[in-house]
């Protein structure tokens, strides 16, 4: 099933989405997910299951509709004075985050949606994430980063590691940014 896009902002339509989508917070910090149901959020969101239905299908499509407006970056990343070491507070943030239990359910909600809308939404917070990295680096004279070159060498085996092994530590983290920029940090032409 393909997923409507929520247009509208600020009308009933953003109203509708806004209270199903606190409904669906609220009710996660109170119950198993096993237990959420569809007629439950609609009762907690004052909608009806219909709604619900005719707006996102499904359960899978709807939790991965919150994962998506939760997984999207609240601020740029953190300014620490080159490019290695904003990416290194970056990659360490995003594995913490990731790994975490909330990170893990959300990853599997976002990967679960039959539609790859979700998904590719993510992959865009993460690669404008990197773009404000690299963007600050060459505002301050360094050489930017090769964002799709750090998606494959940073990004993706963190994923991995969060996905099929134990979450990376520290030292593997920076043992990624270190492979995917060796050498980066001085200024340009100096």
């Amino acid at each position: 099933m393909v997923v409507k896009e929520r247009v509208r902002p600020g009308g009933r339509s953003a109203r509708i989405q806004a209270s199903v989508h606190a409904a669906v917070d609220a009710l996660l910090e109170q119950m198993d997910r096993a237990e959420l149901t569809i007629p439950v959020i609609a009762e907690r969101a004052g909608v009806t299951p219909s709604t619900i239905y005719r707006r996102w299908g499904n359960l899978g499509e709807l939790l991965s509709d919150v994962a998506v407006k939760r997984l999207r970056p609240a601020a740029e990343p953190a300014d620490t004075g080159t490019a290695k070491s904003d990416l290194l507070a970056w990659a360490e943030q995003y594995a913490e985050e990731m790994s975490s239990e909330v990170g893990r359910a959300m990853i599997r909600d976002v990967m679960a949606s039959p539609t790859e809308n979700n998904a590719e939404r993510c992959c865009g917070y993460t690669y404008e994430q990197l773009q404000a990295i690299s963007d600050r680096a060459e505002a301050r004279g360094e050489a930017g980063l090769d964002v799709e070159a750090v998606l494959d060498l940073v990004v993706a085996p963190i994923m991995y590691r969060i996905l099929f092994l134990a979450p990376p530590d520290v030292a593997h983290c920076r043992a990624l940014v270190e492979r995917a920029l060796p050498g980066q940090g001085q200024k340009r032409g100096g």
